[in-house]
């Protein structure tokens, strides 16, 4: 069976690196590649930079990975979406390691 992912979406590379550090303190999970997105909306975001936290692990520690991350990242600067997803299938589970924080 495929590791549970949690997918934790925050405003700013600031808050998403405060809110993995939590989750990876709260539970025993692994990170994937962070990623970014900056919507045509940007400028009437709080932060003009989405980004997204892929937690791998267990379905409990996933779950208890985005929560603790969550709790962080709304003391800052707020969450965007959340989700845990039990058991990807291989395509999705491929996707993970994409990543837009790299290109130009």
């Amino acid at each position: 069976m495929a590791d549970a992912v949690g997918i934790l979406e925050v405003y700013g590379l600031s808050t998403a690196f405060v809110a993995a550090d939590a989750g990876c303190k709260a539970a025993n999970v692994r990170l994937e590649v962070f990623d970014k997105n900056k919507p045509a909306n940007a400028d009437s975001l709080p932060v003009p930079l989405l980004v997204c936290i892929k937690f791998r692990g267990s379905v409990s520690d996933v779950t208890a990975a985005v929560e603790a991350g969550i709790k962080v990242a709304e003391s800052m600067t707020g969450v965007v979406q959340h989700h845990v997803i039990p058991s990807p299938e291989p395509g999705t589970r491929r996707m993970l390691k994409i990543s837009a924080l790299d290109k130009r």
